[in-house]
């Protein structure tokens, strides 16, 4: 009995393949789809079996099961797979973004303010919600808030999220170190999340999943500080260590950025060398 042989196509098929579940894990975990995934891959393997065993009957019964299936999948699963394929456009967004070597919110970023105004209105419990742009367009969802295009300031974040102030509900969104907009509504969150999770928290957490933006919020209950990024949340960041928590998210991003320029660029150096 010989080796199977594995040619590149097929470790690219696998790598394909991994890739392909891990966004469905990501895009899927703490909802109910990740449950029913499991019975579909489950019949799946039923199926499979009871094909091999020569089992006719519960093969046809099954069989029509999965056909049928695919259509409910694509029903049941609209919020699942808008967010699978947001998620992939907004990783080729990025590689682009980066490829034109497009600059970063975080170079220009005053963070020692942004971090001070957060820290006092948690002082006060004054509820905030703040979005940092990184490489999504958020264009139109700043438009449909109150354009507000200031300079980045303890002050005037304070002022915003102030109780009384008319501008107090919803999120800012800040492009590198400029209050684009105020007033925005953001996309709640579709996983399932604790009962403690506030209204903010569910935005900011849905908005993470959404795009690659960094969003903070200050709670107004309790006035702790939470991050979100990337579909996760890190609640109840001490003061203390907020900054440095922000600062480690920005930079990971820069890491990336820079990562995903030095391939390309060696992509197409490589390329022209083979021209």
């Amino acid at each position: 009995m010989g080796f199977i042989h594995i040619g590149i196509i097929d470790i690219i098929d696998i790598f394909l393949v991994a890739m392909m579940l891990y966004y469905l894990y990501r895009v899927t975990r703490g909802t109910n789809a990740f449950s029913i995934i499991l019975g579909v891959v489950m019949l799946y393997l039923m199926y499979v079996v009871v094909r091999a065993l020569n089992m006719e009957l519960l093969s046809g019964i099954l069989g029509q099961f999965i056909g049928v299936g695919i259509i409910a999948v694509v029903v049941i699963f609209q919020p699942e797979i808008r967010r699978f394929l947001q998620m992939l456009g907004l990783q080729q967004n990025q590689r682009i973004s980066r490829f034109f070597g497009g600059e970063n919110n975080e170079d220009n970023l005053d963070v020692d303010s942004l971090v001070k105004a957060c820290i006092d209105m948690g002082e006060t419990k004054t509820g905030a919600l703040i979005v940092l742009q990184q490489t999504s367009d958020l264009s139109l969802m700043a438009e449909g808030g109150i354009a507000v295009d200031a300079k980045v300031s303890p002050s005037l974040l304070e002022n915003l999220f102030f109780k009384n102030s008319p501008l107090h509900d919803g999120a800012i969104i800040i492009n590198r170190n400029r209050v684009v907009a105020a007033r925005c509504i953001l996309p709640s969150t579709q996983s399932q999340v604790p009962k403690s999770y506030g209204t903010r928290h569910r935005a900011a957490l849905g908005m993470s999943e959404v795009s690659d933006a960094i969003i903070l919020v200050v709670s107004e209950e309790t006035g702790a500080l939470s991050i979100a990024q990337g579909g996760v949340i890190q609640r109840d960041i001490e003061p203390e260590k907020f900054k440095s928590v922000l600062v480690r998210r920005l930079n990971m991003n820069v890491e990336r950025s820079r990562t995903a320029e030095r391939f390309f660029r060696r992509f197409k150096r490589n390329h022209q060398q083979e021209e």
